[in-house]
């Protein structure tokens, strides 16, 4: 298996050096800027890093004629049919000749915690819900069972450390699990829940400062969620459709 702690690192350091020049460049040629973390965000590219450690491993298992379509190319190639919706674009889509082997989801959020939790979690439960629901119609045929994967990154800070306010409702009482909890261990359950419950096959979650993300530095609170562990997912996936291809 390839170094893929050291390929992380590269992604991170990637991530906010990007985010840092497009927010310096932005409206340098109009004069205005997006306001807030628009700015480092509309502008694109920071996710590159982490679609080359993708690649990194798919080209590791010697996936035979396979084809990454990421989120930098044309819409259409990386765009799947869905049960519950015409298609979706996903981040990354990997073809061995044509057939489907793995699709994956690249995320990151960076401030605005409590107000993009909600959200991130309901695009990651519909988007698996729609994709598992395509291949059980046949929609993918005539592909074996493809690999879903979730990677994402949270941006490390106090407003996404520090326990939450106690969520009171009547008459259903809310999941005692997120009581209290951090946006950060919000997100650590939420990933470890809906790989558990099969809705994606692995998923990465790790945290990362502004600051020492620069210098490619990142941590990963939760073993199960490791980026060694989607790796050595994603390989054997990879490396078992190569055997019988």
């Amino acid at each position: 298996m390839i170094d893929v702690d050291h390929l992380l690192s590269d992604a991170v350091r990637h991530f906010w050096r990007t985010r840092s020049a497009q927010r310096d460049r932005q409206g340098s040629k109009s004069g205005s800027k997006d306001a807030g973390e628009r700015s480092a965000v509309t502008g694109g590219k920071h996710a590159d890093g982490f679609v080359r450690l993708i690649a990194a491993i798919v080209e590791n298992a010697e996936l035979p004629n396979w084809k990454l379509r990421v989120h930098t190319t044309v819409k259409k190639h990386r765009t799947l049919p869905g049960y519950f919706r015409p298609c979706k674009e996903w981040d990354v889509v990997v073809l061995s000749d044509n057939d489907l082997i793995a699709v994956v989801e690249v995320k990151s959020q960076v401030g605005s915690f409590g107000n993009n939790f909600n959200t991130r979690v309901e695009e990651a439960l519909g988007n698996a819900s729609d994709f598992w629901m395509a291949y059980s119609k046949g929609i993918f045929a005539p592909s074996t069972r493809p690999w879903l994967g979730y990677l994402f990154m949270l941006e490390e800070r106090a407003a996404s450390l520090r326990s939450t306010k106690s969520v009171r409702l009547e008459p259903y009482a809310v999941d005692q699990a997120f009581q209290e909890l951090s946006y950060a261990d919000r997100y650590q359950l939420v990933c470890s829940r809906m790989v558990r419950e099969r809705l994606y096959d692995s998923a990465c979650f790790f945290t990362s400062t502004s600051t020492q993300g620069m210098l490619g530095k990142f941590a990963q609170p939760n073993a199960e969620l490791s980026i060694r562990n989607f790796a050595v997912s994603l390989h054997s996936r990879a490396a078992a459709f190569a055997k019988v291809k």
